[in-house]
């Protein structure tokens, strides 16, 4: 074992040292231990290499503020190692860190399975709000409703040991690293590049996942030239651990079958085998992808050949106030608003939100003083829920409106008390 630096992960090895390396990744919130099921057979014929994800199972606290930030420190705890090439077995948000590595870094993967993965993890929205829930309140409700997330009722109810460890699990990760990955998956978005990943993929799901199920998996398999397809029955997202007998025959006959030779340097070739023909090992219809990638609208340049700052305001935009208000936004926007939600979205967000002298906690802080100066209620409470996403507490946000207080007058925060309180109880009380 090894307790990794800021720039590596905390990993352990199983199995003999001169055998190919086979890498098992696991979900947010749990350890490497959600693998220990399938060791035994793997390690037979792979060198088992597991890792776990900043601040999980005690591995060091240092934040990554992305999946391709995960994937690098993965490479460098590898590179450390002198593990070149390797197979790759990812659950959930190691399974974007492995499409990550196929789409980046391709002469590394000999071979890939993607486990209760999707190449976009609900929306962002969704992810950044979980992270204000942690913020606000630890993990401990993330904690309480991880086993309905993970498992079919049947096997919670049948195995109260394991649904106890997958709580504790969740309650001992470190909230700030949890919260990062919250915001990586935010980000994830490969949807319009799957037809890039060369590798041979295995997509594996949970036949009653109901966070990423087969309807991401087909996803997966649509969009990938080499994929196929297992769809395991009576098994939820932490599948490796609900059917850990079936996930790990089906682990070692893709890595048994589907190991692509490496790049030869010496004389820039690679032996490519006979297209396999794609074994039935589920049977659905076959299925669209999820949602149509808009190709990209080249934006004007304006301001003496400067790009313009749209592309970047609406980024910025959607990130601060979130999706479903800026959607909300642009729809109702006509013949007579339009020019105003693109000035604001050019100028407001692309200009000034996104200028690196203030990071966004700041410029938070500043909006909503300036709001309750101004007295704009409606926009104080849109910039609470935005300020809460940047990453203030209620504790901050409150000493920020006793601030304003001083400065912008009593009436005035006594009104914006009122709209932060109930906007803080919208965003911060968890549901069950």
């Amino acid at each position: 074992m090894s307790e990794s630096a800021t720039n590596t992960l905390q990993y352990r090895f199983d199995g003999p040292e001169d055998a190919p390396v086979l890498i098992l990744g696991p979900s947010l919130g749990t350890t490497w231990h959600m693998w220990d099921r399938q060791v035994p057979e793997l390690a037979k014929s792979w060198r088992v290499f597991r890792f776990d994800l900043p601040g999980h199972g005690g591995a060091p606290a240092y934040p990554a503020g992305s999946v391709g930030e995960l994937a690098g420190r993965l490479l460098a705890t590898l590179d450390g190692l002198g593990v070149q090439r390797f197979g790759y077995a990812g659950c959930a948000f190691s399974g974007a860190i492995g499409i990550e590595l196929a789409l980046r870094h391709p002469e590394r993967l000999a071979s890939l399975a993607l486990i209760a993965a999707s190449p976009r993890f609900g929306t962002a929205d969704e992810f950044r709000q979980r992270g204000v829930i942690v913020r606000a309140n630890g993990l401990d409700p993330i904690a309480r409703t991880s086993p309905e997330r993970w498992f079919t009722g049947g096997f919670a109810a049948a195995q109260p040991a394991i649904t106890e460890w997958a709580v504790q699990m969740v309650r001992t990760t470190d909230p700030g690293c949890y919260i990062a990955a919250c915001e990586a998956l935010a980000a994830f978005d490969v949807r319009a590049e799957l037809g890039r990943i060369g590798v041979p993929t295995l997509v594996l799901v949970g036949s009653d996942d109901q966070v990423t199920g087969p309807a991401e998996a087909r996803t997966l398999v649509a969009g990938i030239p080499d994929a196929r397809l297992a769809v395991v029955p009576g098994a939820s997202h932490l599948v490796p651990v609900e059917q850990p007998a079936a996930v790990t025959d089906l682990l070692v006959r893709h890595f048994s079958t589907a190991w692509q030779p490496a790049f030869d340097s010496t004389t820039g070739q690679m032996a490519i085998p006979a297209a396999p023909v794609k074994p039935v090992l589920a049977a659905p219809p076959p299925v669209a992808p999820l949602a149509e990638i808009a190709p990209a609208v080249a934006q004007p340049e304006v301001m003496g050949g400067r790009p313009d700052p749209y592309d970047a305001g609406i980024k910025v935009r959607r990130e601060v106030l979130g999706d479903a208000h800026v959607d909300r936004a642009l729809a109702s926007a006509d013949e007579f608003s339009g020019d105003f939600q693109e000035f604001i979205t050019r100028y407001a967000w692309g200009e000034i939100w996104d200028r690196p002298g203030l990071d966004r906690r700041s410029r938070s802080c500043v909006t909503l003083t300036a709001l309750v100066a101004g007295g704009h209620l409606d926009e104080l409470a849109f910039h609470t829920r935005a300020a809460l996403r940047n990453g203030l507490t209620p504790v901050e946000i409150k000493e920020v409106l006793l601030q304003a207080a001083v400065y912008c007058g009593v009436p005035a925060a006594n009104s914006a008390f009122k709209v932060a309180q109930r906007i803080i109880r919208e965003e911060t009380t968890p549901q069950e």
